[in-house]
Parts: structure tokens; sequence; C-alpha cells
């Protein structure tokens, strides 16, 4: 009876020089990773880049030794897949196309929001899903007014008779939240920006 090596150990005998457990990794993710970001961008080319992309993160990370997910290997690829999609639909909304026959444009033309695309969409849930993943891992306390403030749209006063706590405490825990979201926001290498 064969037993299949997990991927925690197929990454550590890549980092030690088994090349072929790298194409293990890949051969078993494959289908997942390319549906995944096929199913966000609808262009197998751009797919198929984008996978590419998302093999050579894995693979600089894996060598530089900075790779720390503890057994997480299929939501830390799946992650990377996701901000290389991400990053591509901010690089292509980014890169306004100037059709003016006079040399001149009008900068603010630029900024004017028509309207959410469905890439736009994307971004904007995928922060919004990153954000309430992060308030998760927070402690209770600090997940608590995390909520009240930015979900229900309460003022500290009422936090703090919500929970029984003087407003300084109230604060004080709304504080030591968003320092402790900061440092998740680098630790998982998140990006929250449009």
């Amino acid at each position: 009876m064969s037993t299949i090596t997990s991927d925690a150990v197929l990454v550590k005998d890549y980092i030690n020089g088994n090349e072929r457990a790298l194409e293990t990794l890949v051969l078993r993710h494959k289908s997942r990773v390319y549906n995944f970001i096929y199913s966000k961008v609808l262009d197998r080319d751009l797919s198929e880049d984008i996978f590419q992309d998302t093999f050579i993160k894995v693979i600089r990370t894996l060598r530089k030794g900075t790779y720390n997910e503890e057994g997480k290997f299929l939501p830390w690829l799946m992650r990377i897949a996701h901000n290389l999609i991400i990053d591509h639909f901010r690089k292509s909304n980014r890169m306004p196309k100037f059709e003016s026959k006079d040399k001149e444009f009008d900068i603010f033309s630029m900024l004017k929001d028509s309207g959410r695309n469905a890439e736009k969409q994307l971004i904007v849930d995928q922060i919004s899903a990153d954000v309430r993943m992060l308030v998760d891992e927070l402690p209770e306390d600090q997940k608590e007014v995390v909520y009240m403030r930015l979900f229900k749209d309460m003022s500290f006063k009422e936090i703090a008779e919500n929970t029984n706590v003087s407003i300084n405490t109230a604060l004080g825990r709304m504080r030591y939240a968003i320092i402790n979201l900061r440092r998740l926001v680098v630790q998982y290498n998140i990006v929250l920006t449009e």
C-alpha cells in the first residue's frame, strides 16, 4: 500500500534539493489552482500566465527560505494565485488609454468612477473578505469592538455601554485591534487597496 506524501514533507524535500518534490506539488494542485484562476479571469492564456507566475513566486519563496506556513501549503498557494489575479486587475484598470487628438487631457476624468466593473467588484469583495478573516483572528474583546465600530457603525460611547467598559477601554481595544490587524496584514501578505 503506497502512502501519499504530505505537502509539508514535499515542501521540505524541495527546500532540501529534491526537484521532483516540487513537480509532485505542481501536479497535485495544478487543476485546482488553474481552475480557480480561470474562474476569475475567464481567459485561458492569461490564466496560464498567472498560473506560471504563481509557481515562480512559490519557488522564489521556498528558495529564499521565507516560507513558514506550517503545513498549510494549499491555502498559501491559493493566496499567491489570488494576489496575482488582484494585481492583474489593478494593473489593467490603472493603465489609462488616451486617444485624445490634442495633447491635453482632463486628469479628473480618469478619477471618476463610472460604476464598478466586475474586476473592481471582485477586488472590493476580496478586500472585505480579507478584512473579516483578519478581524476573526483578533482576541475576542478586540474583535467585538471592531465589529461594533465598523460593521454596526456604533460610537465608542455606545460600544462602551454595550460591553460594560469605559470609553477609554473601548478606545484602547480598538487601538490594539488596529495594531494587531496591521501585523496580520504583513504576516499574511494581504493587499487591502483597490
